[in-house]
């Protein structure tokens, strides 16, 4: 036996935080660590509860099947895992996993609530003596509601869950949580369980309008079953029913995802308040949860706090979050505090109109004693705050903000030596943070909040690198499921769909159906997820095809396409430079594509074979319509270009090339400004470093001028803003209805950086191979990245050192990788720690003089020319900025007067100053 090799992670299905899982046969994962370069594994053991010992052959060790006897009960049981390597040398067997099952056989308990609501939506208390016989051996609380239910055994919450069990489909599904609460039952005799339970999005009244609409129900309610075992093998099961006591005059008065909270902790309920709760709901059987919970993951602590009247402190916790306030007060009884929440300022106010319908305030009366304030049944988005009415001068240690989101693993960090850049990649995170809060939500502070699907898809593989988001997406993949099928095919705008619209077919946002399910699979290995999605995939193929023309093009429906295009109006976001029927049939080869791989895994060959056709025979109409011979898009944008290049669709070689070529040429035309929406915006790093063009890349990548990655950085952004300018160089906001300052969709260049520009990338599902091919950038000195994949850690980048490059990976065990070097070779690398140095490619030529004369091409090609005009075009009056910013070609060869002849001659007299002046630097250099 060799101590070099250990096992460092080993799971049942998708959860490391509870040992609960929703099927009686879980699949085993696990990661071996090993300091031996020629390791593989040839086989493990797996070991149930000490005892039974099964041995599995082969390198399998991600999600492995179940060896053992299916489990039966929610017992505890501890499973094993040691691995034998290809050398003949077993690892120590792992630290023991408990393993439980939360699946309820015969599930019976009804759901309750109150018998005569007051009004809708009304918050309710709800509880239940339980009495506990001597010899109590297990105790596990398995609970469901429509709402947001938090539990209590004699006072002490049973977990640590918060809006739980969380959002779903719920006509069709509410999850279940299954909590451990022996400890709480350690003494015989009477205990109390209290529940406190708010509609959440049960309740919530969703819809664009003035007014909202209840699409689920008026009430909220709750079930749960509590399945007591006894050593002489005696169950007791305690459900929900009329036996319990309900309430509607607790402390929380009102509660909404939207509106907020208000609570009166002046009140408490009196013996005569309590009457027989009410059978609300009969017959459902609630679904275990497979993903984790909402937890309260982090607080921080203000960073500023002004007093901006006499009773209205407005406090700065320095970054975007999502989540809620806690609050530590101490007032006269009846005393009123309102806190208002914000993303940012306008005109040094909380900046309001984005919220639009959503009041986002919560509302506490004290009860005249010390008390601990927070909001249960609903979460903002904010930096921001404002509390109205706090008695005295607001102590920062009075104060936190809780940071909220689905508990997922942390997986993906990145850092380089361009601090803009590394802040962009922290926004993405905490955009992810925020927006993956029980569905992957749209935004966190409007009356929105939704699961829009356009923006998960585009955003999945972005996803599922910063986190483990393996368990998240699965479970909201079920929901799609259900919400398509009730609309025969069709997947919905949003997912849970709340909108109810009568729509058709979307691209890009229906094909969340078949990407997400492909990047589960390429990223974790999860084939069950896409054998369990393969009736989804490929209904929303065939709901596409009727809506094709005569030649096979998905034209003239309603789209949203290229969304958000930064050359749109406020008002009409949808108004892009690519039509919306070039991204579509785009979207319908790229889905057919994904679903004939799929089923051609899944043993299917000839329903694979009929996908492949179609996927074949768009490729060939979308070229025929949409590419020239020469190598132009008929739709001259970047979005259209990235779509042909990153999709594959274009396949020779030589018209590839020049469609990089026009990309490149279009890229500097623009001034090196991101020219793309949703769509395009994830693909044209990737369209334009596979076609030779990573200096444009570059420019695009690092530009800081609007719109840009970075432009929102340079104006102090900590999360990812909805529109390229949802805040304009003045400080205002940008005058459209919908306007967010947290919204990851722009963020899925994250996935680029990790797999390009630090070079970790998927070779082979789960990075069982791992393509290492970084994209060296003559603006930056390092940058590196660390990826937890489903093979083991992986860590690799780049640096330059006395006038070479070295690059590093750290290969895990469970692969290898193909490295790909700047001079076009490929090494193989396995398992250990790797270095390779070349010389760096030499810098190019700088110009030495720059003046009025200069073409717009010769300073278009000078980042720090470029930047001296870009700033003297954004000094300028709004609108006289963006008509220069639209109207200059940056790839023009006449001097800069003859573009703009126009200009004031102050203008051109700050430019040839500040020209003059950068002339002179250089050639002194």
């Amino acid at each position: 036996m060799t101590l070099t090799d250990r096992i460092s992670v080993l799971r049942a299905e998708y959860r490391s935080d509870s040992a609960f899982v929703a099927t009686p046969r879980p699949r085993l994962s696990w990661v071996a660590e090993t300091s031996r370069a020629e390791w593989s594994q040839a086989a493990a053991e797996l070991r149930l509860d000490g005892a039974t010992t099964v041995r599995v052959a082969g390198e399998a060790h991600t999600f492995v099947a179940w060896p053992f006897p299916e489990l039966a009960d929610d017992l505890p049981h501890t499973v094993e895992v040691r691995t034998l390597s290809t050398a003949g040398e077993w690892s120590d067997w792992s630290a023991p996993v408990d393993v439980r099952l939360a699946v309820v056989d015969a599930w019976a308990a009804p759901f309750v609530g109150l018998a005569e609501p007051e009004r809708p939506a009304q918050p309710v208390l709800l509880r239940r003596s339980v009495e506990i016989s001597e010899g109590l051996t297990a105790a596990v609380l398995h609970v469901a509601a429509y709402g947001a239910a938090t539990v209590a055994i004699d006072g002490a919450e049973v977990d640590d869950a918060v809006l739980a069990p969380g959002w779903t489909s719920f006509d069709e599904r509410v999850l279940h949580d299954s909590i451990d609460v022996l400890p709480q039952f350690q003494d015989a005799g009477a205990h109390t369980m209290d529940v406190t339970l708010v509609g959440a999005w049960y309740t919530e009244e969703y819809g664009f309008g003035p007014v909202g609409t209840r699409v689920y129900g008026e009430q909220p309610a709750f079930a749960a079953e509590l399945h007591l075992r006894y050593a002489d093998g005696r169950v007791d099961i305690v459900r929900t029913g009329e036996e319990w006591d309900a309430t509607g005059h607790g402390r929380i008065v009102d509660s909404g995802i939207y509106a907020g909270e208000t609570q009166d902790h002046t009140r408490a309920p009196d013996e005569g308040a309590w009457t027989p709760a009410a059978i609300l709901h009969s017959g459902i059987v609630p679904e275990a949860r497979i993903s984790e919970p909402v937890r309260r993951i982090a607080e921080i602590a203000p960073v500023a706090i002004e007093r901006v009247s006499a009773d209205v402190h407005r406090i700065d916790f320095g970054q975007n979050l999502v989540g809620r306030l806690r609050l530590h007060a101490h007032g006269p009884a009846g005393h009123r505090l309102d806190v208002r929440h914000a993303e940012v300022l306008e005109g040094d106010q909380l900046a309001l109109r984005p919220l639009r319908r959503a009041a986002a305030t919560d509302t506490y009366i004290l009860s005249g004693e010390e008390s601990a304030l927070e909001p249960v049944g609903t979460f903002h988005g904010f930096r921001y705050a404002e509390i109205t009415g706090w008695p005295g001068d607001l102590d920062p240690d009075a104060v936190r903000a809780v940071v909220l989101h689905s508990d997922m693993r942390r997986t993906g960090w990145f850092e380089s030596s361009h601090p803009l850049l590394n802040r962009l990649h922290e926004n993405v995170v905490w955009s992810m943070r925020g927006n993956f809060l029980s569905v992957p939500t749209d935004c966190p502070q409007r009356d929105e909040r939704m699961g829009w699907t356009g923006d998960a898809q585009v955003f999945a593989p972005t996803a599922a690198t910063l986190f483990d988001s393996s368990g998240f997406l699965a479970s909201w993949l079920r929901d799609l499921s259900i919400e398509q099928a009730r609309h025969r095919g069709v997947v919905p705008f949003v997912v849970p769909d709340v909108l109810r619209f009568p729509a058709g077919p979307n691209a890009a946002w229906g094909d969340a159906a078949t990407v997400i399910p492909s990047v589960l699979f390429d990223r974790f290995v999860d084939d069950d997820v896409v054998a369990a999605q393969l009736p989804s995939m490929t209904a929303w193929v065939d709901a596409i095809l009727p809506q094709l023309d005569a030649d096979g093009l998905w034209e003239d429906r309603m789209q949203l396409g290229d969304w958000l295009d930064p050359d749109a109006p406020p008002e009409i976001p949808g108004l892009a430079k690519t039509p919306s029927g070039l991204v579509a049939t785009a979207y319908l080869f790229r889905s057919a594509d994904l679903v004939a791989i799929a089923l051609d895994r899944h043993g299917e060959p000839a329903r694979a074979a009929t996908y492949r056709a179609i996927a074949d025979r768009t490729r060939d109409v979308f070229c025929r319509a949409y590419v020239t011979p020469m190598g132009r898009m008929s739709s001259d944008s970047p979005t259209a270009y990235a779509l042909a290049l990153a999709f594959g669709i274009v396949t020779d070689p030589e018209l590839r090339q020049k469609l990089g070529d026009r990309l490149a040429h279009i890229s500097r035309r623009n001034g090196f400004h991101i020219s793309t929406g949703f769509i395009g915006t994830p693909l044209i790093l990737d369209a334009l470093v596979d076609t030779g063009h990573a200096d444009i890349a570059e420019r695009l990548l690092l530009q800081t001028g609007y719109p840009s990655w970075l432009y929102p950085v340079t104006m102090g952004s900590t999360t990812v803003w909805e529109r390229w300018d949802s805040m304009l160089p003045d400080g205002t906001i940008n005058p459209g209805e919908m306007t967010s300052f947290n919204h990851y969709a722009f963020g899925a260049v994250v996935d680029w950086m990790y797999r390009s520009l630090a070079g970790i990338a998927p070779a082979e599902p789960g990075y069982r191979r791992i393509r290492f091919a970084p994209t060296v950038l003559r603006g930056l000195d390092h940058a590196e990245a660390t990826v937890d994949t489903a093979s083991g850690r992986v860590r690799g980048g780049w640096e330059r050192v006395d006038g070479s490059v070295r690059l590093h990976l750290t290969v895990p065990a469970h692969s290898t990788a193909d490295v790909h070097l700047p001079d076009r070779t490929v090494v193989s690398a396995g398992p250990g720690e790797h270095t390779w140095t070349l010389m760096d490619a030499p810098a190019s030529s700088v110009v030495k003089e720059f003046s009025l004369g200069s073409s717009f091409r010769t300073v278009a090609d000078d980042p720090e020319a470029l930047v001296i005009l870009q700033r003297i075009v954004g000094e300028q009056e709004t609108s006289v900025a963006d008509i220069l910013r639209r109207r200059t070609d940056w790839n023009i060869q006449d001097p800069i007067p003859a573009g703009w002849f126009d200009v004031p001659p102050q203008m051109l007299g700050q430019l040839a100053q500040q020209l003059g002046a950068l002339s002179s630097v250089r050639q002194q250099e």
